[in-house]
């Protein structure tokens, strides 16, 4: 007898549920309801690119379109709701986390010291003790306080001084904590000063097993089904080899049992789910039908590779990309309708124009855009234009491209 076998559809359903995203998109978005929203996913990414609105922002909006950048900023910097430390990038994480990160911050102190002794900031470890009395005597800093005579290096954004080295360091590894940010840039403060006594107490790092087990039924429950790499993967600090322990054991008790997933194309993949994980998929309701809008970051889509088995949608970010090679555009936003993907936009926001510039729609294959389409297209442009504060829409001639 095979493996229980979860069908696309439900598997599509599954997943868009455990990311909030098979509801109708509404909902008050400020205070406990946000930080309840944001727990639900696990974390939220930050990124400093704002060609329309910063991808945190996007993410938020795209599930309750009442929110705005304001009610993030209030949860974190008034509410002491919210953290900001790395998963797989930089994000926003719920305080309650707080204590499954001591493990990260001691990972982080070995790491970085090897990787960013090899990228060669040179001097950045004699800073920690200057940079810490001067936070202890001053308050708050940014790295603009700091190092103002100190040499930066020639290798781009990310070649700082010795001191912002040191900042970054510090945060990193657990003694400063980020209080806020001005415009985007980051201000530190002790650790002591900022989280509760009783969110301080670290792991014994010779002991991982309680925090590895956290992290990996954590990430389960918001992947619904997941192998053990994409355990490792959702948080980034569990290690592979962990994560595969974690799921042998859990296994072995029952907690977890192995099942086939269906992909768009009809070819099968082991996974690890909950044993009452396909009956609750069976359960699902369709998505709302409403056109909407996410962000490159958005949490359903940041696993690639996930993303085009569950959905047949291939996207790459082509921000790094040079421009004569991109295929798309800059930063182009993927559209979902129902639970499928069916196009991607590239436009921004033109604030001196106060209007929101379309530049090219590509649809995906087998997703016409015929005029009932377009009509709930416009109106999400529409929504997401008041969203970024901005009174209409224009659309650059020859718009609407072929599916490539």
């Amino acid at each position: 007898m095979g493996l229980p076998r979860l069908g696309n559809t439900a598997a599509r359903r599954l997943f868009m549920d455990r990311h909030a995203l098979l509801e109708q998109p509404s909902g008050p978005s400020k205070g406990a309801d946000l930080l309840q929203l944001i727990s639900r996913l696990g974390f939220v990414q930050l990124d400093s690119i704002n060609t329309l609105a910063r991808a945190h922002d996007v993410i938020l909006y795209s599930r309750r379109p009442s929110y705005r950048p304001k009610h993030l900023t209030e949860l974190y910097h008034g509410g002491g709701a919210l953290f900001e430390h790395w998963t797989h990038d930089a994000a926003m994480i719920p305080l309650e986390f707080y204590p499954q990160w001591h493990l990260r911050f001691q990972r982080d102190e070995v790491l970085l010291r090897k990787r960013w002794r090899n990228w060669r900031r040179d001097g950045f470890e004699q800073q920690f003790e200057t940079v810490l009395k001067h936070i202890r005597d001053h308050g708050v800093v940014s790295s603009s306080d700091l190092g103002k005579d100190e040499k930066k290096g020639s290798g781009g954004w990310w070649d700082w001084h010795p001191s912002k080295t040191a900042l970054e360091y510090l945060w990193r590894t657990g003694a400063l904590t980020v209080v806020g940010r001005e415009g985007f840039q980051k201000r530190y403060d002790l650790t002591e000063r900022v989280i509760e006594e009783r969110l301080h107490a670290p792991p014994d790092p010779l002991a991982p097993a309680p925090t590895v087990d956290w992290l990996c039924n954590a990430a389960l429950d918001r992947l619904g089904f997941a192998t053990s790499g994409e355990l490792a993967a959702f948080w980034d600090t569990a290690r592979a080899a962990e994560a595969r322990d974690w799921c042998r054991a859990a296994k072995a008790r029952g907690e977890i049992e192995e099942i086939e997933v269906e992909a768009a194309d009809g070819s099968l993949r082991k996974s690890f789910a909950r044993p009452d994980t396909i009956a609750q998929a069976a359960e699902l309701g369709a998505a709302p039908g409403r056109l909407r809008l996410l962000s490159p970051f958005d949490p359903m889509l940041r696993d690639r590779k996930r993303a085009e088995r569950l959905f047949g949608f291939h996207y790459r970010i082509e921000v790094f990309t040079p421009a004569p090679k991109r295929i798309y555009g800059y930063y182009v936003f993927p559209l979902i309708e129902g639970q499928k993907m069916v196009g991607r936009i590239d436009m921004k926001a033109d604030r001196a124009g106060d209007c929101l510039r379309v530049t090219a729609l590509w649809p995906e294959r087998r997703a016409t855009f015929s005029p009932a389409r377009l009509k709930r297209l416009e109106a999400e442009l529409e929504r997401v234009a008041r969203f970024a504060g901005l009174s209409q829409v224009r659309f650059a001639d020859g718009w609407l491209r072929e599916a490539l």
